[in-house]
């Protein structure tokens, strides 16, 4: 510990032990959404916030890396409550300096798994970075809602058309974090409050999709359909059959329940990644869910209806031959 060798390592396992506080389970009211603001230091996580809720509720400092642990700010907007999550900014792992903003990038990402829905800032004058895509990855990974937003469009806009401008600007965001195609892309200005409240309409959006589902037999018909005109490859001599597949019930300790559908298939592990996609991509077109990950759980057709169908099948076999 003197000489600060195998520290990282001990602080992770002293906040994986850590009891979670009253913040890290829920948020406050079980009525409130939970927004985690996330981004690398200096991006304006802080000054986004502030801007919202028209306060200096959060530290704000051209210093990268003010915000040293993740600060929860409530806020009601129309007569919704909110929780904004304001951590610290998360560097590459050789750039912590120290093990205080180790723990602070360690207690941030936490509060990824502990949030509704994740807002990624990225600071325009620096386009998309290996660390932004890091950040992605984090929130692709939980399977979280996800808003990205470019922050600093004020130090741009002189420069450019505005409306072209903004078009390659998202472009250039989606083909660079692709894997979080399903994040709306704002662009916006933390300093002069420009696009801000289109963040609160992006959240709505986001919140209406969470609440659809689609239709057993519509899904069904979608589904078959896109094994129909996009037959799955075969995996070492077998092909993957769809026998009927159904939209999961959402949890409801959570306020943004991304879809989830269940197919009931021969065998799951004949679905590979390049098919999954497709499959999803062919239920955004049904139904966009804008700013919701789609997960599709693969369970083998083993229950209960298909026991029974194999029984009824055995029987008349048992009762042809007794004939005979």
């Amino acid at each position: 510990a003197e000489h600060s060798r195998g520290i990282t390592g001990l602080l992770a396992a002293i906040v994986q032990r850590l009891p979670s506080s009253p913040h890290d389970s829920r948020v406050t009211s079980h009525y409130s959404l939970a927004i985690v603001i996330l981004g690398r230091p200096n991006v304006g996580k802080s000054s986004l916030i502030n801007s919202i809720v028209r306060s200096e509720r959060a530290i704000v400092s051209e210093l990268p890396g003010t915000t040293r642990d993740a600060i929860d700010i409530s806020y009601e907007r129309d007569g919704r409550q909110f929780v904004f999550i304001d951590t610290a900014g998360i560097r590459r792992r050789g750039k912590r300096s120290s093990s205080v903003e180790v723990f602070s990038v360690m207690r941030a990402e936490r509060s990824i798994r502990r949030a509704d829905l994740c807002v990624l800032i990225v600071d325009l004058t620096m386009g998309v970075t290996a660390q932004d895509k890091r950040i992605a990855g984090l929130i692709q990974k939980e399977r979280k809602a996800a808003i990205v937003v470019l922050n600093k469009w004020d130090l741009i806009r002189p420069k450019s058309k505005q409306r072209q401008a903004i078009a390659e600007l998202i472009d250039q965001t989606r083909s660079r974090i692709f894997f979080l195609d399903y994040a709306p892309v704002l662009v916006a200005s933390a300093l002069t409050g420009e696009s801000i409240d289109k963040l609160f309409s992006f959240v709505a959006n986001v919140r209406r999709a969470a609440g659809k589902r689609i239709g057993t037999g519509v899904l069904n018909r979608l589904l078959r359909g896109a094994f129909e005109a996009n037959p799955p490859p075969m995996i070492s001599g077998r092909r993957l059959k769809l026998f009927y597949t159904a939209q999961a019930s959402g949890k409801q300790d959570r306020q943004l329940q991304p879809p989830e559908f269940v197919l009931f298939v021969n065998e799951p592990r004949l679905l590979n990644e390049t098919y999954r996609r497709y499959l999803e991509a062919r239920i955004r077109k049904a139904e966009p869910y804008p700013g919701l990950p789609i997960t599709l759980t693969l369970r083998p057709r083993t229950g209960a209806r298909h026991k029974k169908q194999s029984g009824h099948r055995a029987a008349q076999a048992n009762k042809q031959q007794a004939g005979s």
